[in-house]
């Protein structure tokens, strides 16, 4: 069922239903997310059932704003390292996780059973609402602190960014609430804050030089722990961090411009000697204007900078999905900072 954000009402039966151990889907600015009480272990288990997500694959937990999430933070982080507040000074509400580490007899279900915990806090303004109506108590009703919500997908699946992308994906009775097509488009950006430096572990709309301008730490990736004195530590899994991931059904392929029309003109070679101009079960999504493309090949114009590609990404790939196709090929994102984010989930959607 899909319930108006707009509406006051839509809003108080979703933070009933999370209270009463349901799930709901959640719109985010990143993706929209399946969410339930971070700390009501059988609702938690609900989320990795609906989604086929394997019990030790942490979720993040989103908490309310600033005003009212530090609490919430003490609640579920033993410990906010220094850079770590001042990151959530600059971007919360916003799409960044931090990763900290975990307090004792809270949230183990949420966190995979490890001892770090994923803390976010949104900026749309309808999860907003919602984490404040579960944190009314005036009427008597239970706190919740928080509420753990990865994307509302299968698990390894594209994310949605829309309520009819959630309904779609895990069927009609689930509580939706709509708060539109999502503002970012891909999931946040993930930093490890629980070795004493920050660490990259999944990148995002939010870039790792605005990181470490805000923290004014230099920002570490999981390849260079061995050279920064962290050896032996291993990284703390976090969502949205597997090879393969994101990935439609249709198989996606990623190639720089060259080899894309080399693709396209070898592809019309063979349809014109087959004397046919058919379907064929190819889409295509690109920046750089390409020649000769049959008019079977389903082509859309991936636009010029990263954000508005970001936007759309996930969107691009469903609706592509939805015709049938068994190939999605890709131009491959410019090597530059604002592109990262799509960057790593497109390698992602195209890994075996």
């Amino acid at each position: 069922m899909i319930l108006p954000a707009s509406a006051p009402e839509s809003i108080a039966a979703c933070a009933a239903h999370i209270r009463a151990g349901g799930l709901i889907g959640l719109p985010t600015e990143t993706v929209y997310g399946l969410g339930a009480d971070a700390d009501n272990d059988a609702a938690v288990a609900r989320i990795f059932a609906a989604k086929g997500r394997p019990a030790d694959h942490p979720l993040i937990v989103h908490v309310a704003s600033m005003d009212g999430g530090m609490p919430a933070v003490a609640h579920y982080a033993a410990q906010v390292p220094p850079f770590a507040q001042q990151l959530m000074s600059a971007f919360w509400p916003g799409p960044l996780t931090l990763i900290l580490p975990r307090r004792g007899g809270v949230g183990a279900a949420t966190a995979g059973g490890q001892d770090s915990i994923g803390l976010r806090c949104p900026a749309h303004p309808a999860a907003q609402a919602v984490l404040r109506a579960l944190r009314d108590t005036s009427d008597g009703q239970a706190l919740v602190w928080g509420i753990a919500a990865p994307s509302a997908n299968r698990f390894g699946r594209v994310s949605p960014t829309t309520a009819a992308h959630v309904d779609s994906e895990l069927g009609p009775d689930l509580l939706i609430l709509d708060g539109g097509p999502c503002d970012l488009g891909i999931e946040s950006t993930i930093i490890d804050c629980t070795r004493g430096a920050p660490v990259l572990l999944r990148p995002g709309s939010i870039s790792r030089l605005q990181v470490e301008q805000a923290c004014g730490r230099k920002l570490l990736s999981k390849e260079e722990l061995d050279a920064q004195d962290l050896r032996g530590l291993q990284a703390p899994r976090a969502s949205g961090t597997l090879e393969s991931h994101y990935a439609p059904n249709a198989k996606v392929r990623l190639m720089d411009a060259k080899a894309l029309q080399s693709a396209i003109d070898m592809l019309g070679e063979v349809m014109y000697a087959a004397g046919s101009d058919t379907q064929a079960s190819i889409a295509i999504y690109a920046r750089t204007p390409l020649k000769k493309v049959p008019l079977s090949i389903a082509l859309r114009r991936m636009p010029d900078d990263g954000a508005a590609t970001a936007q759309q990404l996930f969107a691009v790939l469903r609706a592509m999905d939805a015709t049938g196709v068994k190939l999605i090929w890709v131009e491959t994102p410019p090597d530059a900072l604002e592109w990262e984010g799509v960057r790593d989930r497109l390698q992602r959607a195209s890994a075996e």
